[in-house]
């Protein structure tokens, strides 16, 4: 008797498709965050696969082998095609209709990730950062060390570096408390040393000058980079 595919379980998901960017389909409303779209067969054959939820998949440019990971929001992709938030594409170093190898996984719960802005408008321009990337990073479903993520916050774009998570290279930030450090931003520079002309104080400016020291030091130290000091703090992604 032939068995019936419908009641046929995998152990494992994993499909080549061409890739577009969601600027291509005319989805941007799917820009912010890590998930694709993928074609209804897909879902067919992940119904009938052993998966976690919410559903996680490595992305794999078969070109260069650069990988990512990601989630997925709809399953309305033509056939054979998958779609990407256009900033995924250039992370992956993807260009239109290129294939893509997609893995079904399983990642762990982050403990901590370390975060590098691109520039220091993500500091400057926003009165609480941690908060909004706390609310931000809601929309991802993990990430990956060595990636480039984009963010954005009031039609501004903001690009970030994955520069470290914990415990493993690509973690889950689904329904976990992770501890959050921030690099300074590439575009930061220390402040150039003054050259100060030294003189043979007066007696009476001697006096002075000492009251003046601390106020001066402390100045010196505001202009040095000093965000996100400290230890780490602790992000609720729920």
């Amino acid at each position: 008797m032939a068995s019936n595919k419908r009641d046929e379980y995998y152990t494992c998901f994993e499909k080549h498709y061409h890739c577009y960017s969601l600027s291509h389909v005319a989805k941007p409303q799917h820009e912010p965050g890590d998930k694709i779209i993928m074609p209804q067969s897909a879902f067919d054959r992940l119904a009938h696969t052993e998966v976690g939820y919410p559903m996680m998949f490595e992305l794999c440019n078969l070109s260069s082998g650069k990988t990512t990971h990601c989630g997925v929001v709809e399953f309305t992709a033509d056939e054979g095609f998958i779609y990407l938030p256009n900033w995924m594409m250039d992370n992956m170093k993807l260009q239109e209709y290129e294939l893509v190898r997609v893995t079904n996984v399983s990642l762990a719960k982050a403990t901590y990730m370390k975060l590098q802005p691109h520039t220091k408008g993500f500091l400057d321009e926003l009165s609480n950062p941690r908060a909004v990337l706390e609310a931000i990073l809601r929309k991802f479903s993990c990430l990956t060390t060595g990636d480039t993520i984009m963010i954005m916050h009031n039609e501004s774009k903001y690009y970030i570096d994955v520069l470290e998570t914990k415990p493993s290279n690509a973690v889950s930030i689904t329904e976990t408390d992770c501890e959050v450090d921030f690099a300074p931003p590439l575009d930061y520079k220390e402040p150039d040393e003054k050259l100060v002309k030294r003189k043979v104080p007066f007696p009476s400016q001697v006096e002075e000058q000492s009251k003046q020291q601390p106020q001066a030091v402390k100045e010196e130290a505001n202009n040095k980079f000093k965000a996100f000091t400290g230890k780490g703090k602790l992000l609720g992604f729920k």
